[in-house]
């Protein structure tokens, strides 16, 4: 990091603006801002910290930034311009503070303000970054690598704090170093490691679960837990426990798969000579039945033998009067549709009229021909009489339109008359805006003139109030200036009458008088009281300079303020404040009624446009509706001349009935009467002849039948389903006497007869509870070879889950050692010493060894700083230093080093510090550092020896700020920054080293 530039304003004891040119400052490398005790050195240094960080170092923290010495128009402001990270950058920074209200009288809270600029390498302009405090704190952060603390103890070195990292504690010290050189790389791996290694112990510690989830299973199917009880999960022997177990399992399952085994074929061989026993008993218990039931039922059949011949004789007399069925049908079906046929033709000639009640069918059906060729000559008329009610209906539905748009066109004429009245208001609106514009313009220009003279007046009252006090503090100034100079001539003739006493009072014995010459002094003039010295007339003289600087400075100042008050009425003229206020008031208040009239110009513009458009659409509908109604008015006519033409037409075609549609339909009606009586008299007279025709069948097949009458035949009847159950009966019966036969003749049956009764149900219980005793034996038996192949499956599984685990426990072990030797948890690790540690102390060893170099040097050799890895009690091992005492040749702990030796002992160990991050690639390489006082408390001897290799760093490109109020530094080091402390707060003087561009 390289500062260019810093700029002040108002911040802790600058009251005014001030600028550091740290270029030219650090071009020979190294520098020196000093200044009396409490001018604000360190507030330099201060200022850098809040530009960078938003806050001072240490202490001081909490404090009011702004100056005491400020004008309150001047805003407390940093501005630091530097290179980061090889980007040019600018930050400005104001705290929150009070400033004058910009109208009105008073003070008012402003917020803090951030800015963060970049330079363009290309156009060599400034690009705005961020003004959020939040987003500039954390670029800067991400760029530096360094926290406040950090920097202050790096970089920016204030009072107080100068060795804090050389006494820091392990901790704070790795924090500072990691973030200079970038290690989170490594402190990245560690906890990759912790990852990985809690990552491969879960897996190990869930393949243990899954291994003893399988022990349980394979426990519960073998029956219980039993066996020896398993390591717990992560412990190496489970796999082997689990392995055996399930070896135990499967040796104690198929041993009681043999025992099953055999039990289930003794079973099978019981049940099989049970199940033969219920067999033979059944058989014979089956045919003892047999006979039994066939004596029974032999017995049966004798006593209905009556019945038997009794249905056989009337099977016989049905059949023979199936035969005169047909003409039986023949003649009921025939005596059925003559009556019907009556009955229709009696409805239908009841509605003929007299003349026609007895009329024959033929001339019925003559009539009726005639009546439909009269309705047949009707069709036209009936169209005709269609078409004039869809006229009428046309005619009534068009005088509807007619009306509702005679409505609307009235409508719209009303409407246009409005739209005629709106647009014209809208110009007239339109036209106001527009000259309400172009007054605004002029209303603006006279209201920016009027506010300059308002300004001006202002100023030039406030110059005239202030002018008037200046003119008042310039003559007490001349007043006391001539007060000074009477008071001096007083002094200084007092001293001239009393210089003979003071030139007596440097007289010696025997030494030549300087006026005189003479060696002897008989009578030396004695001192009178009130005798002044040249000590006092200094002092007179010195209060009159001063007095009359004072009095020449106000009257400077007078002279401007009188020249600017002489401006400042120029251009306000005479007229009073209060008046010019109330013009531009007047201004103000129409200018802003002349704004709000013109705002309305667009809108108003729009209104008359859409009112035009409304007016012009208004206009097209009426002339529209003026042509719409002539045309319907054409059409209403041509349609009322052609109804009327088929009215008269219709009058003719109706005749006595109310419409043509009415006559027809009763012309249709007298027609189809006709048709239904002249079918009904057909069929009448059709029926009759087949009725007589079906009775002289009938007793022809009556009389051949056998039968007496055909009311005999009718009566011998039986319906199919009789005769097949009288056949069906009669055929069961007979075949019930030959199985019976059969069965009485049969010898196994006669032999089973004259045995010893069965006793099917006992030999039926022996065979059911075998065939219990085969299926339990079975049921044992299928579970144990359930069991057998579920410890089969269950072994398999978890041998290889063996398998799996085995590789994974062993890489577990590796990484779980690996992770704990890099954060330093094994013995293994020696100093008990962290990756990121390991890095560090050997990035400290080299700042050490660069350190050392310059500190020998520093102190004539006879210091020199040590790395140590020696772990201390609760903290990081690897971090520690030492001082190297060539006197003694002890080391030392920093802590027992003097105030000077520790103050440059901690620069040396920042100098190398700056070197070894300077020559990291990914370090950050610090150009600039600040040493804020401590050169005090060093000798001549080592103070030259210090200043010396501060001196060399030049051939670095790199510079040192030294803060320092020894006035030897001033003549070591040409260039310098001073701070002069005033009244009015203090000033700086940058002096260059000669040859410094």
């Amino acid at each position: 990091m390289r500062l260019h530039s810093l700029r002040l304003a108002a911040f802790g004891p600058f009251g005014g603006r001030q600028h550091i040119d740290f270029d030219r400052l650090a071009a020979d490398g190294l520098f020196l801002l000093h200044g009396p005790t409490g001018a604000g050195k360190t507030s330099v240094l201060d200022a850098v910290c809040y530009a960078l960080y938003g806050s001072v170092p240490g202490a001081r923290q909490g404090q009011e930034l702004r100056s005491d010495h400020a004008e309150q128009d001047t805003l407390t402001e940093v501005v630091l311009d530097f290179t980061l990270a090889g980007r040019r950058l600018e930050i400005t920074r104001r705290p929150e503070q009070d400033r004058p209200k910009k109208r009105g009288t008073g003070l008012t809270r402003e917020k803090a303000y951030s800015a963060l600029r970049e330079r363009d390498p290309a156009t060599g302009g400034w690009r705005a970054l961020s003004r959020s405090h939040q987003e500039i704190g954390i670029e800067l952060r991400d760029l530096l690598v360094m926290s406040r603390e950090e920097f202050c103890q790096v970089v920016l070195l204030p009072q107080g704090e100068f060795a804090r990292f050389l006494r820091a504690g392990a901790e704070d010290r790795a924090r500072l170093l990691g973030r200079l050189f970038d290690t989170r790389r490594f402190a990245a791996a560690e906890e990759h490691l912790d990852e990985q290694r809690r990552a491969a112990l879960e897996q190990v510690r869930t393949g243990d679960e899954r291994l003893l989830a399988l022990a349980h299973r394979i426990q519960q199917a073998a029956g219980g837990p039993g066996g020896a009880e398993l390591p717990a999960a992560g412990d190496p022997a489970l796999a082997g426990a689990v392995l055996r177990l399930a070896a135990q399992a499967r040796a104690d399952a198929r041993e009681r798969l043999e025992i099953a085994r055999l039990a289930a074929e003794a079973a099978e061989a019981a049940h099989h000579a049970a199940r033969q026993g219920r067999d033979t008993a059944a058989a014979l218990h089956t045919l003892q039945q047999r006979h039994r039931q066939a004596r029974a039922r032999q017995e049966a059949l004798r006593e209905r033998q009556p019945e038997r011949e009794a249905a056989r004789a009337l099977l016989d007399r049905a059949r023979a009067a199936a035969a005169v069925a047909p003409a039986l049908d023949l003649y009921t079906e025939a005596e059925a549709e003559h009556r019907t046929a009556r009955r229709e033709e009696t409805l239908a000639r009841a509605g003929l009229p007299e003349d026609l009640a007895g009329a024959p069918a033929e001339t019925l059906a003559g009539r009726e021909r005639a009546l439909r060729q009269e309705s047949g000559t009707l069709a036209a008329a009936r169209a005709a009489e269609d078409r004039a009610g869809r006229l009428a209906a046309e005619i009534e539905a068009l005088d509807e339109t007619v009306r509702r748009d005679g409505e609307r066109l009235a409508a719209d004429q009303e409407a246009l008359a409005r739209a005629e009245a709106t647009r014209h208001r809208l110009g007239t609106a339109l036209e106001a805006a527009r000259q309400a514009g172009r007054d605004t313009e002029r209303l603006e220009h006279l209201l920016a003139g009027e506010r300059r003279r308002l300004r001006a007046a202002a100023r030039r009252d406030a110059l005239a109030e202030d002018a008037d006090a200046l003119a008042a503090a310039h003559t007490r100034a001349a007043r006391e200036a001539d007060t000074a100079r009477a008071g001096w001539l007083d002094v200084r003739e007092r001293r001239l009458a009393g210089l003979a006493a003071e030139l007596a009072g440097r007289l010696r014995p025997g030494q030549p008088c300087a006026v005189c010459g003479s060696p002897e002094h008989p009578a030396p003039a004695p001192r009178s009281p009130g005798h002044v010295d040249r000590e006092q007339e200094d002092a007179a003289r010195q209060t009159l300079e001063q007095a009359e600087e004072h009095r020449e400075e106000l009257a400077r100042r007078l002279a401007a303020l009188r020249a600017e008050h002489a401006a400042a009425a120029e251009d306000a003229g005479n007229e009073p404040l209060p008046a010019l206020t109330e013009r531009v008031t007047a201004l103000e208040q129409r200018l802003a009624a002349a704004r709000a009239a013109a705002a309305g110009a667009t809108a108003a513009e729009e209104d008359l446009a859409r009112a035009e458009a409304g007016r012009t659409g208004l206009a097209a509908r009426i002339e529209e509706g003026h042509r719409t109604a002539a045309g319907r008015a054409s059409r209403r006519a041509a349609l009322a001349a052609e109804l009327a033409a088929l009215q008269k037409e219709l009058a003719r075609a109706r005749g006595d009935a109310p419409s043509v549609a009415e006559r027809a339909a009763r012309l249709e009606r007298e027609a189809g009467l006709l048709a239904e009586a002249a079918t009904a008299a057909t069929r009448a007279e059709q029926t009759a002849a087949r009725l007589k025709e079906a009775d002289a069948r009938l007793a022809t097949a009556a009389y051949r039948a056998g039968f007496e009458t055909p009311e005999r035949a009718r009566e011998a009847l039986l319906p199919e389903t009789g005769q097949r159950e009288l056949a069906d009966r009669l055929e069961q019966w007979s075949r019930e006497e030959a199985e019976i036969r059969a069965v009485l003749g049969d010898l196994a049956t006669v032999r089973a007869a004259a045995a010893p009764p069965a006793d099917p149900e006992a030999a039926g219980a022996a065979a059911d509870a075998a065939l219990h005793r085969v299926r339990d034996t079975s049921a044992a038996h299928r579970a144990a070879a359930d069991r057998c192949a579920e410890l089969d499956r269950l072994s398999a599984e978890a041998a290889g889950a063996v398998r799996q685990l085995a590789p994974m426990r062993a890489r577990g072990a590796r990484i779980a050692r690996l992770a704990d030797l890099v954060r330093g948890r094994t013995a293994d690790n020696l100093y008990r010493m962290r990756l990121e540690t390991y890095v560090l102390a050997a990035r400290l060893e080299r700042v050490a060894a660069a350190a050392g170099d310059r500190l020998g040097a520093m102190s004539a050799g006879r210091y020199a700083l040590t790395h140590t890895d020696v772990p201390v009690s609760r903290g990081r091992s690897g971090l520690g230093l030492r001082v190297l005492d060539a006197w003694t040749g002890r080391e030392r702990d920093t802590a027992t080093l003097s105030g000077g030796e520790s103050f440059y002992v901690s620069l040396a160990l920042a100098l190398g510090l700056a070197d070894v991050v300077a020559e990291e690639a990914g370090g950050q390489r610090l150009d600039s550092l600040f040493i804020d006082e401590g050169f005090g408390s060093l000798d001549e001897q080592t103070l030259d020896e210090v200043l010396d290799v501060l001196d060399g760093l030049r051939e670095q490109e790199r510079s040192v700020g030294i803060v320092s109020h020894v006035p030897d530094l001033r003549a070591r080091i040409p260039a310098r920054l001073e701070v002069v402390k005033g009244r009015r707060g203090s000033t700086l003087r940058q002096r260059a080293a000669p040859g410094a561009v």
